[in-house]
């Protein structure tokens, strides 16, 4: 997972203290302003989100404004698993192309 976090410039895990990750470790990597996938880190898993806050300042203290399950149970050895955060990020550079963000 080291690598996958890496890659997608993912944040350091940090606790969350918002009460929407059940006060698991997160970190979360940048797709625009507002919008970020998050792994939540449990006891043997990770769980992959796309949400929206604010701004990054809010992650792990407030609520999230959206927060969607894209991948539960995380496996970077399912394609479908790698291809969900891919396509996430490929989106996000395509509109940032055609300047729709």
């Amino acid at each position: 997972m080291e690598n996958i976090f890496k890659y997608y410039q993912f944040s350091d895990f940090l606790t969350d203290a918002s009460g929407a990750f059940s006060s698991n470790e997160i970190c979360f990597s940048e797709l625009n302003d507002t919008h970020f996938l998050i792994f939540e880190k449990t006891e043997n898993t990770y769980n992959l989100f796309v949400s929206k806050y604010k701004n990054k300042k809010e992650i792990g203290t407030k609520s999230p404004e959206i927060l969607e399950i894209l991948v539960r149970n995380y496996d970077k050895s399912i394609p479908e698993h790698r291809n969900a955060l891919k396509q996430y990020f490929d989106d996000c550079k395509s509109s940032a192309k055609s300047g729709l963000i």
